[in-house]
């Protein structure tokens, strides 16, 4: 008597179905990518880093004057920013091809669960692993920063880390789309550095080079400064080094969904490329 067929469910009970609603199978592989991530050495960085940066909040003392807290203050703020931003770009740089190396990707996408899903689960575990650290960093530039300070505004704070973790989500969806377009992820987090630094630091300067520029260079410079995105305007140090007045919520309001439109436009095309590549 030739046997019954073998039910997928019955041969690996953790296999998801269909039923389970997709929103569930993005937290869950989201889950994964954030316990992994607690594994690793990124985040033992992060605590020395951020040791660190309170022993040099605490050298102050030495120096006698209260103005000096300002650029000590700057120093590291600019710390966190690239801390941040090296742990962003090589956490998401390595999540799909680490899959594809250990082979884990295959059983992973023979279950129900798409590509599409496996993109957004790793986004989502990144960016809240990310928000998390960005957390630790800012506790303690809280806590150190109304010791010294007596008119500390939490509230400026508050907005300033939100849309540095605005800035990460960009950041992290366009790290995953290099690492499936990209053959490495060293390569890949070379070029997304340098990419995010030029978008950082310059884009804010394309328009006053073509200004300078005779036709059509100058449209095309023009295109392109309207196009890319502008992560500078995520930058808000100098609200918190000198005390400006924070951004208005309407403004970050407005920043937020201009970072969810180019967030979701590197995700689409990750979604995109994944769907069209061949695993093998």
């Amino acid at each position: 008597m030739a046997d019954a067929p073998l039910d997928r469910r019955d041969a690996c009970p953790t296999t998801l179905t269909h039923k389970e609603p997709r929103m569930n199978t993005v937290l869950a592989l989201s889950g994964v990518v954030i316990l992994e991530l607690c594994r690793r050495k990124d985040f033992y960085v992060l605590f020395v880093l951020t040791t660190l940066i309170t022993l040099v909040f605490g050298a102050v003392n030495f120096f006698g004057d209260s103005s000096i807290f300002r650029y000590v203050k700057e120093i590291c703020l600019l710390l966190i920013w690239l801390s941040m931003l090296v742990i962003a770009i090589t956490t998401a740089a390595r999540q799909i091809p680490a899959e594809r190396e250990s082979r884990t990707l295959f059983p992973l996408l023979a279950k129900p669960v798409s590509r599409a899903q496996v993109v957004l689960g790793k986004f989502l575990g990144c960016w809240l692993a990310c928000g998390a650290a960005l957390v630790v960093f800012y506790v303690f530039l809280t806590v150190l920063s109304a010791t010294r300070e007596p008119h500390f505004a939490l509230s400026g704070l508050l907005q300033s880390m939100w849309l540095h973790w605005l800035f990460l989500a960009i950041v992290i969806a366009m790290s995953l789309l290099g690492s499936l377009v990209f053959a490495a992820p060293s390569s890949n987090s070379t070029i997304c550095f340098v990419v995010v630094g030029g978008l950082w630091l310059l884009a804010r300067h394309l328009n006053k080079v073509a200004l300078q520029l005779a036709e059509p260079i100058n449209s095309i410079l023009y295109f392109i400064y309207f196009t890319i995105p502008h992560l500078d305007i995520f930058d808000v140090r100098d609200v918190l080094v000198h005390g400006w007045p924070a951004p208005s919520l309407g403004m970050c309001a407005l920043a937020t969904l201009y970072a969810a439109i180019y967030t979701a436009f590197f995700l689409v095309a990750a979604c995109w490329v994944f769907r069209r590549k061949a695993l093998n």
